[in-house]
């Protein structure tokens, strides 16, 4: 996904020819089929293949992501993931955790909602 949404627009043999430890052609076939099916891809012909785009914006499929993420990793629980986030080896800058303070207090006014 992270493929489709750097290039905007990408064929199979794209997106084959970017990933690191390349799988086999049908492989990757399979998994744009099954982003597909789940709505964050389309695609579009263009002579004789398609040619695959995301569905949404940026910012909506990293929300997506990250509630995919904490609901499979951290059993459903952001303040789960925040601890790991904050205890890992890469510690983040003072002017990072105030920032992250001030979205906190942000939203806390809110009820939980920036």
């Amino acid at each position: 996904m992270d493929i489709l949404v750097r290039r905007r627009r990408a064929t199979a043999a794209d997106v084959l020819a970017d990933l690191p430890d390349q799988p086999s052609y049908s492989a990757v076939r399979s998994m744009l089929r099954l982003l597909e099916e789940k709505g964050y891809a389309r695609h579009e012909w263009d002579g004789p293949r398609y040619v695959f785009l995301p569905t949404d914006d940026h910012a909506h499929l990293q929300k997506a992501a990250v509630r995919h993420l904490v609901e499979t990793f951290f059993n459903n629980s952001p303040e789960s993931a925040v601890v790991a986030l904050l205890g890992d080896k890469e510690s983040l800058t003072t002017d990072q955790l105030d920032r992250l303070a001030k979205l906190i207090a942000q939203a806390k006014k809110n009820g939980g909602r920036l």
